[in-house]
């Protein structure tokens, strides 16, 4: 069923087996405009912008993903299950839930806790814990290392709920030792492992519910750079 009712490209091949998702179409854009060699759109679906060109001479996508775990589940399905893609490297902001994770640190979600049911279609008889791609996260790591760039490497919480009624419930995530709060790496997760891809969610800490710092929304958009230096990186390594 191509295109799908999201993704509006009838042509496989128009779409990389790696691709990266920032929440914001415009972040993508962005991406494209800045880093991709002869990008070329090919969706705009929702406004959901996509591109593919070419990055160190590998062929590399970017999707913005939108907000929420419904929306990624969606577009990560897609990207998988019809139009072939085994790479889906999720690029996003974070909040932080620990007073040693700075703005604008980056931090690599190894795990995604969540409050989100969405596993139950999943039937499985327990918890699943939703894990990223070891043979990615391990090359993010090895990448930003050798880039002189510091990381952070747990457990982090994608929520459901953005205004939450509790506003003190981040903390008891924080005391389990969790390192920051987003919105879709749990569901990525999840489709990736059911289907037998990899995925892996690089996040840059936008704001604090420790220190009550933030970034404006135009910094989230068009910085974090460094973030995106090692998903294309992370990109070009994973296409062979």
């Amino acid at each position: 069923m191509i295109p799908t009712p999201h993704i509006g490209v009838s042509d496989v091949s128009l779409i990389a087996k790696t691709v990266l998702m920032p929440g914001d179409p415009l972040r993508a854009k962005f991406i494209a405009e800045n880093y991709l060699e002869e990008p070329v759109q090919f969706n705009a679906v929702r406004n959901m912008f996509g591109y593919t060109g070419t990055y160190k001479g590998k062929k590399v996508s970017v999707l913005g993903s939108g907000m929420g775990i419904p929306s990624i589940g969606i577009y990560s399905y897609e990207l998988i299950h019809f139009y072939g893609v085994k790479n889906l490297v999720r690029i996003g902001s974070c909040g932080s839930l620990q007073e040693n994770v700075k703005i604008r640190d980056i931090v690599i979600g190894m795990s995604a806790s969540t409050n989100s049911n969405y596993a139950e279609q999943f039937n499985l008889p327990g918890t699943f814990a939703p894990t990223a791609s070891w043979e990615l996260l391990e090359k993010a790591v090895l990448i930003a290392r050798d880039k002189n760039i510091s990381v952070k490497v747990g457990n982090i919480f994608s929520s459901d709920i953005f205004y939450d009624e509790d506003r003190e419930s981040w903390k008891k995530w924080s005391k389990m030792g969790v390192l920051a709060v987003e919105m879709e790496a749990a569901a990525l997760y999840m489709n990736a492992a059911r289907a037998g891809v990899n995925a892996l969610c690089i996040l840059t800490v936008s704001d604090s519910l420790v220190t009550h710092e933030a970034t404006t929304s135009e910094e989230r958009q068009n910085s974090f750079t460094q973030m995106m230096g090692i998903a294309l990186e992370l990109a070009v390594e994973s296409n062979v």
